[in-house]
């Protein structure tokens, strides 16, 4: 499959149109009965209030990866600048955390290439770089990057030399992967790769070796629950919506269970307050070749119920590409440089 918008994750483009409705009106309470004694009076339900939104950032140029980091900051990365911003999840002020990674090659096909995610371990932010390579025209390294200073980094995992010693049993063309997300997990890390259908598993001293590995499922975002590995599945072309799924599994098994499923193109799973599972779904599928996004304004953040099914809690997010959650408030973020706040989720 073609490793442009959709292995970015989804992404691209220009402005995040939120759509919100209004909740229910509140209904009047309602006197109880003369005969009623009045210690057995119950007090009404509240109403449930509608999430709303609050555009945060905008103006910064394609954001793609996004993490909560240290003193609950939210960091999200820039692939055509080879920056990361770190972000004050309140006021929206933005400060330039890190500049100089490998910047993805200018050019629509190229879209979802350079520095797409980051995840943290011990206050040290380590970035996930992909489609560098010479197999895409690059001459970085593909691979996991930790960064030393605002503008010196480490390579710490060749990704890149990896896939190319042990290629998927699917099918592919580029042979050093188009890696999605990246994730912590027992000190090290997991990787995603959209592109060869595997989980790989990375030590911080550069060791790799595959988690676990699929079919066609093109597997994006990774949430971690104890022994618990969510993961997002934007399915193949043409991203039906029963194939936008979010599954689990444990590390040391080959089963994959089925969470939920129902929204297409789902390219995020993050663990909400309250344990609850939510998804995002970048939208409906274009019909354009392997590789283009969705349609504009048809994204979603849905919610996982306990059968299996997805609710949206929001609609009409315009291509976003990843999602996190501080507290009760969902952070979305836009591959056309826009950051929206969804409270009361």
């Amino acid at each position: 499959m073609r490793p442009s918008l959709l292995f970015s994750t989804a992404a691209l483009v220009s402005t995040l149109g939120l759509g919100c409705t209004d909740g229910p009106a509140p209904t009047e309470p309602t006197a109880p009965a003369a005969t009623e004694p009045a210690s057995l009076t119950r007090a009404a339900a509240p109403t449930p209030l509608a999430p709303t939104t609050q555009l945060l950032v905008t103006g910064l140029q394609e954001l793609q990866g996004s993490t909560v980091g240290p003193g609950g900051a939210l960091f999200v990365t820039a692939p055509l600048t080879g920056r990361i911003w770190r972000v004050d999840p309140e006021t929206g002020a933005v400060t330039l955390f890190v500049s100089g990674l490998p910047a993805r090659i200018p050019g629509i096909f190229f879209l979802g290439s350079g520095v797409v995610d980051l995840a943290f371990i011990d206050g040290t932010a380590y970035a996930l770089v992909t489609g560098v390579g010479p197999d895409l025209e690059g001459d970085d390294v593909v691979g996991i990057y930790r960064v030393d200073g605002p503008n010196s980094f480490t390579v710490v995992a060749d990704l890149g030399a990896f896939s190319l010693a042990n290629p998927p049993a699917t099918d592919f063309f580029v042979p050093t992967g188009f890696q999605y997300a990246i994730e912590s997990f027992r000190g090290g890390f997991l990787v995603t790769d959209g592109h060869h259908n595997r989980v790989l598993r990375v030590t911080r001293d550069g060791q790799v070796s595959v988690l676990i590995a699929f079919g066609n499922i093109v597997p994006t975002g990774l949430e971690v629950r104890g022994r618990t590995i969510y993961m997002a599945e934007a399915g193949p072309v043409p991203h039906l919506p029963e194939n936008g799924r979010v599954v689990a599994f444990r590390p040391k098994s080959t089963r994959v269970s089925e969470v939920a499923a129902g929204s297409p193109l789902l390219v995020d799973v993050e663990m909400g307050r309250g344990h609850r599972l939510y998804a995002l779904s970048q939208g409906v599928g274009s019909g354009g070749p392997e590789g283009s996004p969705a349609l504009p304004n048809t994204g979603a953040l849905v919610k996982v119920n306990r059968n299996g099914t997805l609710t949206v809690v929001t609609d009409g997010l315009n291509q976003p590409t990843s999602l996190e959650f501080i507290k009760n408030t969902a952070y979305v973020v836009t591959l056309g440089g826009e950051i929206w706040k969804i409270k009361g989720v």
